[in-house]
């Protein structure tokens, strides 16, 4: 399977929605994300992954905000509150939503 970032985007300006699915298989979902100057998202159900495309900005992720720019990765659990903030007019991301309702359970620690 392959999705291009502009055939990505080309979905998204036909949603006329900030986001889109691009790909599903198992419990993965893949879409991509362009907010409108701000972030309204609210906490999701499931683990979720960003990889930035394009853009600057800061992302606030359950207490702690940290810079971010093209190709980085992010992770957020599920149930966390998050968002982007400050971010640049081009800025779009991949989002990966995957496993269970409430996130993956983490390992023991020993």
């Amino acid at each position: 399977m392959h999705v291009s970032v502009s055939k990505a985007l080309e979905l998204l300006r036909h949603s006329g929605q900030l986001f889109t699915e691009v790909f599903r298989h198992g419990s993965m979902t893949a879409e991509i994300y362009k907010p409108q100057r701000v972030d309204f998202q609210q906490p999701h159900n499931r683990d979720e992954m960003y990889v930035v495309i394009a853009g600057h900005g800061e992302f606030y992720n359950g207490g702690n905000t940290v810079p971010f720019g093209p190709g980085d990765y992010l992770f957020v659990k599920a149930g966390v509150e998050h968002r982007f903030l400050n971010f640049s007019e081009d800025f779009c991301t991949w989002v990966f939503f995957y496993g269970p309702d409430g996130g993956e359970e983490e390992p023991p620690v020993f």
